[in-house]
């Protein structure tokens, strides 16, 4: 058994054990909000931080131009299913309900594991580069938004300003180039918490499966499912090769690209009061889906 299907089956046997105990209601939905800011405010921001402050950057440059090929995979992504879905008449909220879905990638929550289980720690170290671009995009779908339903623009500034990850990375940059000490306790304790990020968020994305969402949304999980996880990263491919990515900066970049839709999709929806239900559906669909699409992409890479 190689690498891919030994990291692909561990997290859909993570992923399984928490829809059973959700199935026999040692867990419920109701868990998968704590759960989340654990990962979230605690969790994910080590996990990044001891990677980015215990990895050799000495080719940041390289490094620099991976969000790139994640945000313009995005946007012409987000371009072409724009006008398909005009074609199809949709009412505003449930054009933009489907657009950020499609439009923003897990590329932390899913991309983190896979790309740290099967590339090891280089690897995960320039998946935490194209996750800058996944908030690049959360803040500007913010501002489109904005425009068009509403709201304040310090509140999008707000929430990317408040994300414990962002702040992993600029802290993980800094301490890392000017080369200052944190201590072997309080680095062994960061990583020993940046552990329990993975298994956290594959059982949490166990709680939040619903499989009657198949009935209830099926024309727009088929839709967000083609354009996410399969003309996203073909994008990504062109893109990458445009720009003379190779070796582990290419692959990693598409790979991401591969990723279903991020949640932070859903709080785009929830803020900004569009058809969060219809989104909701969508990524835990095509969550599951990306079970089957990523080892093929993986392994054609």
């Amino acid at each position: 058994m190689n690498a891919i299907e030994t990291t692909i089956l561990s997290i859909i046997l993570m992923i399984a054990l928490g829809y059973v105990l959700k199935r026999i209601d040692f867990l419920s939905e109701k868990d998968i909000d704590p759960f989340n800011k654990i990962v979230m405010y605690i969790l994910l921001p080590c996990m990044i931080f001891h990677a980015l402050y215990n990895s050799n950057l000495a080719s940041i440059p390289n490094l620099g131009i991976l969000p790139l090929v994640i945000l313009s995979s995005s946007v012409i992504t987000g371009i072409v299913s724009y006008f398909i879905l005009k074609q199809l008449k949709l009412d505003d909220r449930t054009l933009w309900s489907v657009l950020v879905t499609v439009m923003i990638a897990n590329t932390g929550f899913m991309g983190y594991p896979v790309t740290l289980g099967i590339f090891g720690q280089e690897g995960f170290l320039r998946a935490i580069f194209c996750d800058i671009a996944t908030l690049c995009t959360f803040l500007l779908l913010s501002f489109i938004l904005i425009m068009k339903f509403g709201g304040t623009i310090k509140t999008a500034i707000k929430k990317i300003a408040f994300f414990p990850p962002l702040w992993a990375v600029i802290f993980g940059l800094i301490l890392n180039f000017v080369n200052i000490p944190i201590g072997p306790v309080l680095d062994n304790t960061i990583n020993y918490l940046g552990q329990g990020a993975i298994p956290l968020i594959m059982v949490t994305l166990g709680l939040s499966i619903d499989f009657s969402a198949l009935s209830r949304s099926k024309s727009m999980i088929v839709f967000t499912s083609i354009m996410k996880l399969a003309f996203f990263p073909l994008v990504a491919f062109f893109v990458a090769g445009y720009l003379g990515l190779v070796n582990l900066e290419s692959t990693i970049s598409i790979v991401e690209a591969a990723m279903p839709s991020g949640m932070m999709s859903l709080l785009l929806a929830i803020t900004y009061k569009l058809d969060y239900e219809l989104t909701s559906d969508c990524i835990l669909i095509n969550t599951v889906i990306s079970l089957i699409t990523l080892p093929v992409i993986i392994s054609i890479l």
